[in-house]
């Protein structure tokens, strides 16, 4: 049984993924997908279904910090295929230690960022509580009109 492919077009690649058709041309130029980009008649650009999940993962990988050179050679290597799975398993191991060191950054951040927002909060509620007229008697006032019954 022969593979339909889904014959996609630059924008709607674009739509798909959320990156610009310049960053696809960019993607393409750095040797970032799989395979070559076909062209269909007139030249343009066709992608296929198997791009579109290719370029999520790009994306994921792009958008955990990863530097373009490590994605050109993760691409590579799995253009290679079987057999060096050794070597990609280690780039996704650095990959994977410099994404735990920034999570603990950006948790020491978010620590520090919700330790300022309590003072301030507690700051603007007792600004408000002091601005806030109080128009219910006071206890002692209160007594002092009513007399008290034996």
């Amino acid at each position: 049984m022969a593979e339909i492919t889904t014959s996609l077009s630059i924008g709607q690649v674009a739509e798909r993924t959320g990156l610009s058709v310049h960053a696809l041309r960019f993607y393409e130029r750095e040797g970032l997908f799989l395979d070559p980009v076909r062209r269909g008649p007139g030249g343009r650009r066709v992608y296929s279904e198997d791009d579109v999940d290719w370029l999520t993962v790009c994306i994921i990988l792009r958008a955990s910090g990863m530097p373009l050179p490590a994605l050109r050679r993760y691409a590579d290597l799995v253009r290679e295929g079987a057999g060096n799975e050794q070597e990609r398993l280690a780039l996704m191991r650095e990959h994977q230690a410099r994404v735990a060191t920034e999570i603990g950054r950006l948790n020491q951040s978010l620590d520090l960022i919700g330790h300022k927002v309590a003072i301030y909060e507690d700051l603007v509620d007792q600004d408000a509580a002091i601005a806030r007229p109080c128009h219910a008697p006071s206890r002692v006032a209160e007594e002092q009109r009513t007399p008290s019954l034996p």
